[in-house]
Parts: C-alpha cells; structure tokens; sequence
C-alpha cells in the first residue's frame, strides 16, 4: 500500500483557522489509487473518511475522529485548444491561486476575478466559489469525480453540478462524491469583468485604461490583501457569512429606517443583503474575546488571534447570527463547513 497512514496528527497546519485539534487518523493523496486506497483503508477500519483540500473552507470544533485525507494530487493539462478557447484541466490538490496565476501566465482569461481565493483546484466546485462578479459556474467545463459509494467514476456537467450561490450538488451531498480534477473554459481574447466592487476604481488609480486579465488579477490582489487578513499571519476562513438572499419587501422595509443598506437585485426577484453591512452595523466589526474576532477591516472575516478554539469561533459565529435576526430579521448563514 503506497497510501501512508500515520495516527494522532495536528491538524494545526492544515486548516486556514489555525485551530489545533487531533485527526484520529491522517493521509495525503498523490493519486487516484491513493483515494481507492484510502476508502478502503476506511472502510476495513470502520472509520468515517474525511477529505480536505487547503482547510481554507473548515472550522474545527473538535478532534476529528476519522481518517483524514488531504487531496495533495498535482497536475495541469490542455485538453483543447481552438486558438480562441482552451480547456484546461488541473488535478484536485492543485493549490488554487497559483493554477490561476498559471492560467495568466499562458495568456488565458477567465479567472482573473477569482485571484488570491485560498484552497484547492478541487474545492472550487463545491463552494461555487465567486468573486468581483465572477462564479466557478461561468467557466466550468466539466469534472471527473469519484462515487464514494460504488467506486466508479463519473464525470459531471455544468447542468449536472447543480451550481447556485456558494452552493452545488457536491455541498448538498457530502460524503457521497469525491472531486478528483476539474476543466475550466478559457479565452485567449479576454472578456473581462470590471463592474463589480472597486476593479474598476483600483485600476484608474493605476492608470490603467485599457487593462488586461493580468492587470485585472493584480488590481483584485492588491484589494483583497488590503480588505483580507493572510491566513499565514492570521488565522480566518476568509468569509465566514454568506450574503443573504431576502424578499425585496424586507429590503425596502429596512431601508426606510437604514438608507445606507447595500442591497443588490437577483434574477428571480429576490435581494441579496451585504452581510458584512449588517455585521459593521450592528457593531461587530473589531470585536475580540478572547483570541476569537471579528476583523478590524472586514467585518464579514472571523479571526483566530492566536489559540481560539474551533468552539469559541462557533460561539462568536452564533451570537453574531442571532444578534443580526433580532435588528434586521434576516438569518445569516455559514460559509465553512464544521466538523
């Protein structure tokens, strides 16, 4: 068995909070046989099989009691090029950012916008992940994933991921599939996306009028490493609140008493509230007990200081939420997945 298993590991290093808690048992995949290997190792030890990619999407309550397998499998590869669009393809343990720097660096648009979003390849479908206007959603081609029930491959379309706000059919099945790689639709003319937030703003101050996708890429950089705290430096899940989605009557309700709230209108009618406005105003922005907070300069990021447990951040999480239903009546949900 190449697979190595090692029992009682930290998983300090591997979750982007920084929360020290044990895994009963911990492995690394390199490779599809890896995976296999790793199921059956769960399976003939009657341990439940926890996968994780760069442990920027977890919050940790507790020792993890499971094999806990961190996709580490790397590869990137063009599997079609037209001399307009490219479909590329990267392996699941591929670390995020630099597959986008990657995909730059070839001359490919398309995920300028998703710059410097922490994790992996792999992950990426699962949440949805989006930003500056952009969803995984708008350049996905396809992935090959692994039905953990009967072994066998499949692979999934756009229509078949069931793509929604941070969501997918992967998230509303946990357990069930494990995301072995995934193909992007990429352009070699770029379409970029300026409207959004301040890329726009950022790049006029940079005198640039005429920008590229890599100058888009940079200018997002610059914003999030001004607004976002490293994880490297300071423990955070990025994000930690979705944007609520509320009837568009509550929104003019509230703005008659809030007319600063940021709101921005759906498709289906439905408005989609700033979480982080709803946070900075009820007054949670730089708030800190303990070693658990809120960020001074994003009140949508929890913190860990330093040696905040998984269940103090829940804690702050849940006083946070139920705080914000009793001034606004709009319910927040959690981005991280907690184990």
């Amino acid at each position: 068995m190449s697979l190595q298993v090692q029992p009682q590991v930290s998983l300090k290093p591997f979750n982007s909070f920084g929360v020290d808690v044990q895994a009963r048992l911990f492995a690394e995949a390199h490779s599809d046989a890896d995976v296999r290997e790793a199921l059956t190792y769960a399976a003939q030890h009657n341990v439940p099989l926890l996968v994780i990619g760069g442990g920027s999407n977890l919050l940790l309550t507790a020792d993890v009691q499971a094999l806990v397998l961190r996709m580490a499998t790397r590869g990137i590869r063009i599997l079609s090029d037209d001399g307009s669009r490219v479909v590329i393809e990267a392996e699941a343990g591929e670390p995020w950012h630099p597959f986008v720097q990657h995909t730059l660096a070839q001359g490919l648009s398309g995920l300028e916008n998703l710059s410097l979003i922490p994790g992996t390849v792999g992950a990426a479908p699962m949440q949805n992940i989006g930003a500056y206007g952009v969803e995984i959603k708008d350049v996905f081609a396809g992935l090959t994933a692994l039905d953990r029930q009967t072994g066998e491959l499949r692979d999934f379309t756009l229509q078949e991921c069931n793509f929604a706000y941070r969501d997918s059919l992967f998230k509303q099945l946990p357990g069930r599939w494990l995301i072995l790689r995934v193909r992007f639709a990429l352009n070699r003319a770029a379409h970029l996306h300026l409207e959004y937030g301040p890329v726009r703003q950022r790049l006029s101050e940079q005198g640039i009028e005429q920008p590229t996708a890599s100058d888009v890429s940079q200018a997002i950089c610059s914003i999030r490493n001004e607004k976002l705290p490293d994880p490297a430096v300071l423990g955070n899940a990025g994000s930690f609140f979705k944007n609520p989605l509320v009837p568009a009557a509550l929104v003019t309700q509230l703005k008659s008493e809030y007319p600063d709230l940021v709101a921005y209108a759906q498709p289906d009618g439905q408005m989609k509230i700033a979480a982080g406005w709803l946070i900075e105003r009820a007054g949670w922005k730089g708030f800190r007990e303990a070693d658990a907070g809120v960020h001074k300069l994003q009140a949508l990021v929890l913190v860990n200081y330093g040696n905040a447990s998984g269940l103090q951040l829940l804690d702050l999480a849940q006083r946070i939420q139920k705080d914000i239903f009793a001034r606004f009546h709009v319910e927040l949900e959690m981005e991280p997945n907690r184990y």
